[in-house]
């Protein structure tokens, strides 16, 4: 264990810091979730213009889908040369093959134009997001979590979170003012390509931030002890990454994947299949749809960081609890609300559902950072989180939109995401309290209880 912990940085570098991972986060979600708003909205009609609509929707979603399957490799390779060779460097280039995706779908002739090939290159190009998101989220929160103090860590973790509704509300806000200013057959002929190539602007800005902040010094002192230790006599050779992870702290990897099933349903749920349930089934115009989207969104990044400023206080379980339970018990009001078809239930069922989603995302990034030892943790908490993203994120709004074909009712949807809630709760239920852990420990181990962090006034000035 280590016995204490280097100073938390000055609080302007901190901030520099912090801000570098909110813009890298906000952009990469922006590019992520822009593909799903138009997975829902328009690419049915653009690459998959033979099918019927509803099975449109689902061949759309499928390629979604697809760049989830592409996160987990993401997670590895980025994870290891992360625990290897630092956050900042993997963190530039998983900006640069994101926003170079995103511009080239903006780019991408459609199926009009160049048939079966349309649909093929942009399964190919979701694929590249796919892979540069999965190794986006580690580096990120772990540039911060490592350069704070432990008091706060869970509210300055918390800040890169709120990357995903800040990219939401940025992805949702330029479709819906699109939407709001073209005419549908402007829209699908033209229009949709410029909230992709916006990216491309966006890109240029998150690198000048993202390149202007140093890397995390708890990732320095590891890689300065593995140094050293490189240099004894009849050193052993240092264990990949993902071998020590899988040796020893495998129990961590499965509670993480387990914590984000909750989280990751629910909220694709909340804010993807919205978008074909809302104008489907509640008669909802997709104007009304993304303003209500548009509205939870800027709720969901206010309230981010207050649940993780609670999260210091009382703990990361206790949040994330709270979250998952709620998070099962709203989904029939949700659905119930939105049946109504008014636009003001609309906003009352997103809002609430994304307020509790936040209580489980908050907290997760100080959560899953402290479960790992240093030399591990880009690595650990990759996997942890991208692994799980196959099998909850990604096939979310695909099995919603599956479930509402074949039954007609939102119920199958309900009890779909009360069951990733119940998985939720069984996998934080079990895990150990993490708020007081230091971070300077980095030493693998299955058994030993995390380390008290020291007290303010013990830490080095």
């Amino acid at each position: 264990m280590a016995s204490g912990t280097t100073a938390p940085p000055p609080p302007a570098n901190l901030k520099r810091i912090v801000a570098a991972s909110l813009i890298g986060t906000t952009i990469e979600w922006y590019d992520f979730f822009l593909y799903g708003s138009a997975a829902a909205l328009v690419f049915n009609k653009l690459f998959f213009p033979d099918s019927d609509p509803l099975v449109g929707t689902l061949l759309s979603f499928l390629t979604y889908a697809v760049g989830f399957a592409a996160r987990p490799l993401g997670a590895l390779v980025f994870g290891h040369y992360g625990d290897r060779l630092g956050r900042k460097k993997l963190l530039v280039l998983s900006l640069l093959l994101m926003g170079g995706a995103t511009f080239a779908i903006g780019l991408l002739p459609t199926h009009a134009t160049i048939g079966s090939a349309a649909p093929v290159l942009l399964t190919v190009l979701r694929l590249v997001q796919g892979f540069a998101l999965g190794g986006e989220w580690g580096g990120a929160v772990l540039l911060v979590s490592e350069h704070g103090d432990a008091r706060r860590r869970g509210f300055w973790a918390s800040w890169p979170q709120t990357g995903a509704p800040a990219g939401q509300l940025l992805a949702t806000g330029v479709l819906s003012f699109l939407t709001a200013v073209l005419s549908d057959s402007a829209f699908g002929s033209w229009g949709w390509r410029i909230p992709f190539l916006l990216s491309g602007v966006l890109v240029i800005v998150g690198l000048w931030i993202r390149l202007s902040v140093d890397e995390s010094p708890v990732f320095k002192q590891a890689l300065a002890q593995a140094e050293a230790r490189k240099a004894t006599p009849d050193a052993a050779a240092e264990k990949l990454p993902l071998v020590s992870v899988l040796r020893h702290h495998w129990r961590d990897v499965l509670v993480a994947m387990g914590a984000r099933m909750a989280e990751n349903i629910s909220y694709y749920v909340i804010t993807a299949f919205i978008l074909v349930y809302a104008t489907t089934s509640a008669g909802l115009s997709k104007q009304t749809a993304l303003n209500a989207v548009l509205i939870a969104s800027a709720v969901h990044f206010a309230v981010i960081p207050l649940w993780g400023a609670l999260s210091d206080r009382i703990g990361r379980r206790p949040v994330y609890l709270l979250g998952a339970a709620g998070v099962g018990l709203w989904m029939f009001p949700f659905f119930s609300l939105i049946d109504t078809g008014g636009f003001g239930n609309l906003i009352l069922a997103v809002t609430v559902g994304l307020v509790l989603h936040g209580a489980m995302y908050a907290p997760q990034a100080a959560f899953f950072s402290e479960m790992f030892a240093t030399r591990v943790r880009y690595s650990g908490a990759s996997i942890g989180a991208q692994f799980a993203s196959v099998a909850a994120g990604a096939p979310a709004p695909l099995i919603a939109t599956a479930l509402l074909s074949d039954y007609g009712s939102s119920t199958p949807i309900s009890l779909y995401v009360i069951g990733a809630a119940v998985v939720t709760i069984v996998a934080v239920g079990v895990a150990k309290e993490t708020r007081h852990r230091d971070l300077l420990d980095v030493e693998p181990s299955d058994d030993a209880e995390p380390a008290a962090a020291p007290p303010a006034d013990a830490r080095t000035a």
